[in-house]
């Protein structure tokens, strides 16, 4: 079964720096692209950054020149260097994985079970 396990969130002053790490796991065969989506209280769920199997990566404008996306694509893990936090940044953020080819499960689009940040100004 494919799950996706993210660590590395916490509390962090503004200004300061976190590293959130997701693994994929279990029978996995190959994959589109991994990203971060975050959800702030009563906002929708966001892509935050996303980086494709070719390495090629995109970010939301308010991340852009913080936030860095990373993988280790031979074990189908993920990371994201978050700089310069601010208060704003605040989310729940979850590990997202894209169009997933599998051996012993049906596939798809696969989602971690979030990882809380919180930065106090």
């Amino acid at each position: 079964q494919v799950q996706l396990v993210e660590s590395g969130g916490g509390l962090v002053q503004a200004g300061g720096s976190l590293r959130l790490s997701c693994a994929a796991s279990g029978s996995i065969v190959s994959l589109t692209a991994m990203g971060w989506y975050r959800q702030a209280p009563g906002k929708q769920r966001e892509l935050v950054a996303r980086i494709t199997g070719d390495g090629l990566t995109s970010y939301a404008d308010s991340v852009k020149g913080r936030f860095t996306i990373s993988r280790d694509g031979a074990k189908f893990t993920v990371y994201l260097q978050m700089n310069s936090l601010k208060p704003e940044d605040t989310a729940v953020y979850y590990c997202h994985a894209e169009e997933v080819k599998a051996v012993k499960d049906p596939g798809g689009d696969f989602w971690g079970q979030g990882t809380q940040v919180a930065v106090s100004s």
